[in-house]
Parts: structure tokens; sequence; C-alpha cells
């Protein structure tokens, strides 16, 4: 990892961190705003905590903020609305820009741009209503995962293996208002990367005895498991880490995002989305990974929070 270029902590000035939001991941986010705030104040920066429930500019209103620490997951966080209105306000921020940050919320876009560079990602099909369950059967096959373009954490996510589960599986993706479609099965080893300041951290190996690494086995489930190291050869994690920060730069991401992906029964590795701020309690898996490195939680922070200083990968 590179060195640190902020030695002190007044330097960062006031740092609002900004957390909760109105998404279905609000109760993830409160969690890990919670954890970032304490860790900022432990090393003596000036921060406060805000739960942006409404409008973010009402929010940072009577807070006289040098720059922001977004801990907002999903929707009006996590998809260019709050970077948008952060770059008006004049305000620098953690994590990716306007258009990378959407760009990465729409695992549908997501998979086009890879596709564009030739990137593997699993086959797909996009279901606009049950008329056209036949013809992603005759593409796809059986099995399928369902999943709404826009919700983060697995959410509105299921499994179908015949006809009645994927029109069952359409009408509850469907009720998260985007886009909404079924991408092939991966049979294989599912692994997350996160990468920090364009590096990427050690791989993570997910194994749960669920259907999916959905959100019971996220945050509930006291059964899934987490390998670090991963199990995969030196060179392969290379491989697999190369591809993470490669994912990213298609994106334009920026300051710190995980990449998930599989790796599946012939070798290949099939990308499957990126979160732009991911889970950062001292439970999740970038701080896991970071940790792994001899990164602490409080220097995991420290860290982040760097990169939205001018000079050092600010935002545009």
């Amino acid at each position: 990892m590179k060195p640190l270029r902020i030695k002190n902590a007044a330097d960062f000035g006031k740092v609002a961190v900004l957390l909760g939001g109105s998404a279905a991941e609000r109760e993830i986010s409160l969690n890990s705003g919670n954890a970032v705030y304490q860790a900022l104040k432990a090393q003596g920066i000036d921060a406060v905590a805000i739960d942006v429930t409404a409008s973010p500019i009402d929010a940072l209103a009577s807070v006289k903020a040098d720059r922001v620490f977004n801990v907002i997951h999903g929707r009006g966080g996590e998809d260019g609305v709050l970077q948008a209105v952060l770059q008006v306000m004049g305000l620098p921020y953690t994590g990716s820009g306007v258009m990378a940050s959407a760009l990465s919320m729409d695992k549908l876009r997501t998979k086009l741009c890879w596709q564009g560079l030739g990137l593997s990602t699993p086959l797909w099909f996009v279901l606009k209503s049950e008329t056209d369950i036949d013809a992603c059967i005759a593409k796809l096959g059986f099995p399928v995962i369902v999943k709404p373009a826009q919700e983060g954490s697995s959410i509105g996510m299921s499994k179908a293996t015949n006809r009645d589960e994927l029109a069952a599986a359409l009408e509850l993706a469907s009720q998260f208002r985007c886009d909404v479609y079924a991408e092939q099965w991966v049979q294989g080893q599912e692994y997350t990367v996160g990468v920090l300041d364009g590096e990427a951290l050690p791989a993570i190996r997910l194994e749960t005895p669920n259907t999916f690494y959905d959100f019971d086995a996220k945050y509930r489930a006291n059964t899934t498991k987490y390998h670090c190291p991963c199990g995969l050869s030196a060179e392969r994690e290379q491989q697999l880490q190369a591809l993470a920060v490669q994912a990213c730069q298609a994106l334009n991401v920026k300051g710190w995002a995980r990449v998930d992906v599989f790796i599946d029964s012939n070798g290949q590795s099939q990308l499957i989305e990126v979160n732009t701020v991911p889970g950062m309690t001292d439970h999740s898996l970038v701080p896991m990974a970071a940790k792994a490195v001899g990164i602490s939680f409080e220097e995991l922070v420290w860290r982040i929070l760097e990169t939205s200083m001018a000079g050092t990968g600010e935002p545009v």
C-alpha cells in the first residue's frame, strides 16, 4: 500500500460523516457510518455524524464541513445523486464521482460496460414483463438468478430453477422500481476484492450454506464463512486482484470499492458487480481484507478519507 499522505488530523478540517439515508440498506449504513465516525474521532479528527433522511443540502446546512465521508449505501448515497449535490456545494468527498457512482449502482449498465471492454461477466437477459420469460429461458436456461438492477445487499434477488419460479422472481424484483434482469447461474466459488486508492486488497472467498450470498448470509447468519487467505495460488490471486482493479478502472471508480467476482467451474473469472460504498463495520469485508495486510480499521478509515483531499484523488 502507498504511504500515508496526510500526517495531521487537523489537515482534514471538519469532516461530515453522512450515514443512514432512506434506501433499503439504511440499517447497514447506520452501522457502517457509526463505526467510521468512532474511528475518525479516535484519531483526533474533527468529525460529526449526520443521518441524512431527506435533503442532504438541509442536513449539511448547519455544519460548516470541509469535506464529507460518505457511508450512505444504496440509492441516494451510492448512485451519483449525493455526489452531484456535494460537487455543486463545493464539498470534497470520499469515493467515486457522479458518473462512476451512477454506473456502478446500476448492475445492468455495469455489465454492458464490462462487455464492451471484453471483460467476462455472466450472460443475462432483461425482463420487462412476463411476456419475456420464454425468450429468457431459451437464452439462459436454468438455473438463473433474477436481480433488480439498482439495489444492493442482494435485496430483491432470487434464484429460479423453473418457469414458475422465474415468474415469481420477476414479480419480486419488479417491486423495486428499476430494470430487472435474469443472470446465468454461475457454478463455482465466489470472491470479493477490495480496492483502495487504485490498489487491490487480498481476495476473500465467501462460503454460505444458503442458496446464494443473500441478505441473510451477509448480515444475519452465523453460518457464513470468510476465507482470507482465499485459498488461491499467489499467481491466481494476483490475476483476480488485477481484474478487480481493471473492473474499477472501466467505470472510473475512485477512492475505494469492492468488486464481487466468481471463478466458475471452468476456471474463468466472472465479474458480478462493484460496490462503491462498501460496508464499513469492523466485521465488513473491506476492513477484513485490509486487516490481512496489517491495516487496522482506524488506518483504513484514515486512508479512505485521504482520497477526498485535493491532489490525492479528489473525485471529479
